[in-house]
């Protein structure tokens, strides 16, 4: 009987050792885009504006490939060129041809200098025409982008594309 009290007690103590030593992971939210090695999770921001969108009696959205990339290349030209503008490299609805992107319905939010997902979010949210964009109806897609420049003004430059390719 005293062992199994004495091994009870040690694999309790065990227990408590490797309570202390698990690390819980930052949410991908609440992550810093602001380092060279830091990566946008896109089905978080798909889940965030999703929900959103729902709360506001709206349809979700999925991360789209084709449209991960043109974010991707429109943020990359916003840091590269240290400007934030929807028309660094051309209009959204060019970006969109010369990919071949389907789009029958596009819609783009930028910003710059937000460090986490969750302050981009929450500029667009507070933001009249960026919170339209986010509450377009009719949209079912998404890509979206943070592009770190450490050596501009901003830091970190986003591009959130909401799409639809139905007719």
């Amino acid at each position: 009987m005293m062992r199994a009290i004495v091994a009870i007690v040690g694999l309790l103590a065990l227990g408590g050792c490797m309570a202390d030593t698990q690390t819980s992971e930052q949410p991908a939210m609440y992550l810093s885009m602001a380092n060279g090695g830091a990566t946008l999770d896109p089905q978080a921001a798909a889940s965030m504006i999703s929900l959103y969108r729902q709360n506001n009696g709206l349809g979700a959205v999925v991360v789209d490939p084709g449209l991960m990339k043109l974010a991707e290349a429109q943020s990359q030209a916003m840091a590269s060129r240290n400007k934030l503008d929807h028309e660094v490299k051309a209009p959204l609805e060019k970006r969109l041809g010369a990919s071949g992107y389907p789009a029958t319905l596009a819609v783009e939010n930028v910003s710059a200098g937000y460090h986490t997902l969750a302050e981009a979010f929450s500029g667009w949210r507070d933001s009249p025409p960026h919170r339209a964009n986010m509450l377009k109806n009719g949209v079912t897609k998404l890509g979206i982008a943070a592009s770190y420049a450490p050596n501009t003004k901003y830091k970190v430059f986003w591009t959130l594309i909401l799409a639809s390719t139905k007719a």
